[in-house]
């Protein structure tokens, strides 16, 4: 990721990924790809696997950053969490889909965002 948007998507990621390991998770995966899409995070804590979709903005001017999550977004990252469960094998519990929204250095999680 060499442009602009790229460097501020993967900063964004990894201050999500701080937020997550300092409340006592493990992330399993970044940037999980397959040819229906992507995962951004996969952190697990006890029995709850969350599948993390980051949003980062550098203003406010199109709305906060989950915002930009629809409904076909939700749907997709469904599939691909069910995929990723799969093809790795994890056995869990729960799985649960979190939103960071990430705005200069503040990340603002939304545990269960659907």
């Amino acid at each position: 990721m060499g442009t602009d948007r790229g460097r501020l998507g993967r900063r964004g990621e990894d201050l999500a990924a701080a937020w997550y390991q300092r409340r006592g998770y493990r992330v399993l995966s970044r940037n999980w790809r397959c040819p229906e899409g992507e995962i951004d995070l996969v952190c697990r804590r006890g029995p709850t696997v969350v599948i993390c979709e980051v949003k980062t903005r550098t203003s406010g001017a199109f709305g906060p950053p989950q915002a930009a999550i629809g409904a076909a977004k939700r749907r997709r990252l469904r599939k691909l969490a069910a995929r990723w469960l799969g093809a790795t094998g994890t056995r869990c519990a729960v799985v649960r889909f979190d939103v960071a929204a990430v705005h200069g250095d503040l990340v603002e999680v939304l545990e269960g965002a659907w």
